[in-house]
């Protein structure tokens, strides 16, 4: 005589075979439901006409990509991190490193050494502040830190 299962065993099974698994339902609708979803019923979608029509690339080139944003953040987490040892914060990428000020604190944070050359500890116009990115970008250089297609002119 086969000895028979446990209620909840039995119970389980049978509840598998109702319920389907996450990739059963993709194989029964054919793809991924959040794949081809349209921009009208996309979460916090700003212009369901564009969108819709954009292609997958060019929707993860977007200004707004979501793994951009969490680059962003990554990386500014990690900057701030290094950046408490000289009291300095970075709240928004693309213009707290602009005055050169807080990367020369994160090249020096980073590096253990004080700039090579002196820099405007308080630069208040453009050229001042062009001046200290180029101190830094020449501090990566003489590291022997190459770096590609950037430069001190290097702005949008």
């Amino acid at each position: 005589q086969p000895q028979s299962k446990p209620e909840k065993v039995r119970k389980r099974e049978q509840s598998n075979r109702l319920h389907p698994t996450a990739a059963e339902t993709i194989k029964m609708s054919g793809s991924h439901p959040r794949l081809h979803q349209s921009a009208a019923t996309a979460p916090n979608a700003l212009s369901s006409d564009k969108d819709a029509e954009m292609p997958a690339t060019e929707k993860d080139l977007a200004e707004d990509a979501p793994w951009k944003k969490i680059q962003q953040n990554t990386f500014t987490r990690w900057c701030n991190e290094h950046l408490k040892c000289v009291n300095k914060r970075i709240g928004n990428l693309q213009t707290d490193l602009s005055d050169g000020l807080r990367l020369i604190g994160l090249l020096e944070v980073l590096s253990q050494k004080k700039m090579f050359r002196k820099y405007n500890q308080r630069p208040t116009f453009r050229q001042m502040q062009l001046e200290n990115v180029s101190v830094a970008l020449e501090f990566l250089d003489k590291e022997n830190i190459k770096l590609v297609s950037i430069g001190g002119c290097d702005h949008d």
